[in-house]
């Protein structure tokens, strides 16, 4: 099957992880063939996040903001701690992340990822370490926190504890998706 339509009950597992010191990596490279432009937004409109998290996240059930009232979605992008930030490539997003620094000594990871038409470029590493090293470049950070799940990218998990971060806690949960989910342009 290619295809969950929307009202499928899908079960997944979330994973919690945390990283409790800056990475020993270097600031990375964006790959020598990709001309990219990492591009921050401090007051982005709440359109503008929708776009980005759809684009990277219809295919892994990514619905919840869109169910979110939008005042309260505008809300916690114009907050001064939260920031967005959105790669581009030969004129259009390739991909996101979104920094929120709202707790005191933490950054989380609060949003991450990759257009479907990006991904196996060798984008990915480049986004997450920079995303992980702006994270822990703000004063008094001590630790920071991502999540992911069964219905995201199928190399998430180990992608996020390649650069870093350590699982913490795990749950299971399930969802009726309000959305068809299409399958085929999930990467095995």
């Amino acid at each position: 099957m290619t295809r969950q339509p929307a009202g499928t009950e899908v079960a997944y597992t979330v994973t919690w992880l945390e990283m409790t010191e800056r990475p020993g990596y270097p600031w990375p490279h964006a790959p020598a063939n990709i001309p990219v432009t990492l591009l921050p937004s401090d007051t982005p409109p709440v359109w503008y996040f929708l776009a980005l998290y759809d684009a990277v996240g219809r295919d892994h059930a990514w619905e919840d903001m869109h169910a979110e009232d939008p005042e309260t979605v505008r809300a916690m992008l114009h907050h001064p701690d939260v920031t967005l930030y959105t790669l581009l490539s030969d004129g259009w997003p390739h991909g996101f992340f979104l920094l929120d620094w709202r707790r005191p000594g933490t950054c989380e990871l609060a949003y991450f990822g990759l257009v479907p038409e990006a991904v196996g470029r060798g984008l990915g590493t480049f986004l997450l370490q920079t995303a992980v090293h702006t994270g822990w470049d703000r004063d008094g950070i001590e630790k920071m926190t991502v999540n992911t799940c069964t219905l995201d990218h199928p190399r998430a998990l180990i992608n996020y504890q390649k650069n870093g971060f350590a699982p913490v806690r795990q749950e299971e949960r399930s969802r009726i998706l309000t959305r068809d989910r299409d399958l085929s342009r999930i990467p095995e």
